[in-house]
């Protein structure tokens, strides 16, 4: 039986679950990017285009830092969800608290490892002189806010593997609405610039944090914490690293490559710069929604996976391809159409930057489909336990494209379009070599007909 917030998802119509799992994680996803794009909108209106592009500029660099262990909130999803499905309630209880320690240690290392390297590594990535020493001081103040994003991470991870996909928008919700109030106190009122937007950014981070630690306190489902019980199990973290590692390891490549990409941004000039940032931050919408199937379709395969309901984890892939198609194919290309309107948003009397950012719009949002398909594929995936195939396959597929692509082709002809073509050649092979990885799994592993899993096949956590 499923508790007040969550969700039965080893019985019953698959096609309403994902619905019901999958709106609040949208609406989630979307208000976190609305915050981020006000964060983005008032510098730009209120500070100018290089304020715009310091902020916009730092996200690949703090997706690298950081993404080494967000992946470990992945394994703890996974190794949780099939703990979930089998009823192990003594391995998902180790799993809550060992991921809950977790968070606050990796927290703060990220945050002392960042806040002291930043300089350096924006230094390393060519940032515009008239845009570093701004990057820096956000960057310097973001970090101070790692550890309760760590936190809020590994939690909203946790309730949502049961099902629990509401109550984090709801603390999201009040969380982002004082983001925006302080970030109008902050940079209108008080002049602050890129550091009022930076304050206003870990203040909410925080808050969402102990709503969620809160929340964890008093469930009554299988999820509960104890904050007298934290404590790291050798055997859980282990099983969690071996399943979360192969995507850290993905992630920060991954973000590596975005690294370059913006490297070779940030050659082009602030305006450029600018209006990357501005085109990039809208384009998230359409990924944050087809993410959401991603995200569904992990935590549903894992939990039929663990309950070895295997004919559910292929209807669960179908009907996440089905959700993220339809959202790729219908929003991108409107994403593009209103283009100059949404860019003029961000940095209304900067004609270069709006310029800039269609560029970008005409080569992502018209082809982000590719994207969405890559996400479910990858989360189906991961949801049997098997995060090194993913992992291999992203690293040559995503990574490896676009880094020969910047080397070779981008140097012969460089442009912007040249350099945004490296996406979407990225997303589509990546694509075409996961369904051949899911065909094999679909073969090895994901039989029926069969009374128990071949953990041989990939190693899955029992």
């Amino acid at each position: 039986m499923a508790g007040k917030y969550e969700i039965d998802m080893c019985s019953g119509s698959l096609f309403p679950k994902i619905v019901k799992f999958s709106i609040p994680v949208i609406l989630t996803s979307l208000l976190q990017l609305l915050y981020n794009a006000v964060d983005i909108i008032v510098v730009g209106r209120y500070v100018g285009s290089t304020a715009l592009a310091a902020v916009g500029s730092t996200s690949s660099l703090i997706n690298l830092i950081v993404n080494a262990f967000i992946g470990l909130s992945v394994g703890t999803g996974v190794l949780l969800a099939q703990n979930v499905g089998a009823n192990d309630y003594d391995k998902a209880h180790d799993a809550v608290h060992t991921a809950m320690l977790t968070s606050l240690v990796s927290g703060i290392m990220v945050s002392i490892f960042g806040f002291f390297s930043c300089r350096a590594l924006l230094h390393a990535m060519g940032s515009p002189d008239d845009v570093i020493d701004k990057a820096t001081l956000y960057m310097k103040i973001y970090f101070l806010g790692m550890p309760a994003f760590m936190i809020y991470t590994f939690g909203s991870v946790i309730m949502r593997t049961v099902g629990d996909t509401k109550r984090p928008l709801f603390f999201l919700s009040i969380s982002g609405l004082v983001n925006v109030v302080l970030n109008l106190i902050t940079v209108i009122k008080f002049d602050m610039g890129v550091a009022g937007v930076a304050i206003a950014t870990i203040v909410s981070q925080y808050i969402s944090a102990i709503f969620v630690v809160l929340s964890l306190i008093k469930t009554d489902g299988i999820c509960r914490l104890y904050l007298k019980e934290l404590k790291i199990h050798g055997a859980t973290l282990l099983k969690m690293v071996k399943i979360g590692l192969p995507v850290a390891i993905q992630s920060s490549i991954f973000s590596f490559s975005n690294v370059i990409i913006q490297s070779s941004i940030n050659s082009f000039g602030s305006d450029t710069v600018a209006g990357n940032a501005a085109a990039a931050n809208i384009e998230g919408f359409l990924y944050s929604i087809m993410n959401a199937f991603g995200q569904a379709a992990t935590t549903f395969s894992g939990q039929n996976f663990g309950a070895k309901q295997f004919r559910r984890v292929n209807s669960t892939l179908k009907i996440c391809l089905l959700f993220t198609g339809a959202v790729g194919l219908v929003l991108g290309p409107l994403l593009y159409v209103f283009g100059t309107p949404l860019l003029k948003i961000y940095s209304p009397d900067n004609l270069n930057a709006i310029y800039f950012g269609m560029i970008r719009l005409k080569y992502i949002c018209l082809l982000y489909v590719t994207c969405g398909i890559m996400e479910v594929f990858t989360g189906v995936i991961r949801g049997t336990g098997s995060t090194v195939m993913p992992m291999v396959v992203s690293i040559f597929g995503v990574c490896g494209v676009r880094i020969v692509w910047i080397f070779t082709a981008f140097q012969y002809v460089h442009t912007l379009d040249c350099l945004y073509l490296s996406y979407v050649l990225s997303w589509t092979f990546t694509s075409l070599v996961h369904f051949f990885c899911y065909l094999y799994i679909k073969k090895k592993v994901l039989k029926p007909s069969d009374k128990t899993i071949p953990q041989a096949a990939f190693k899955a956590p029992e």
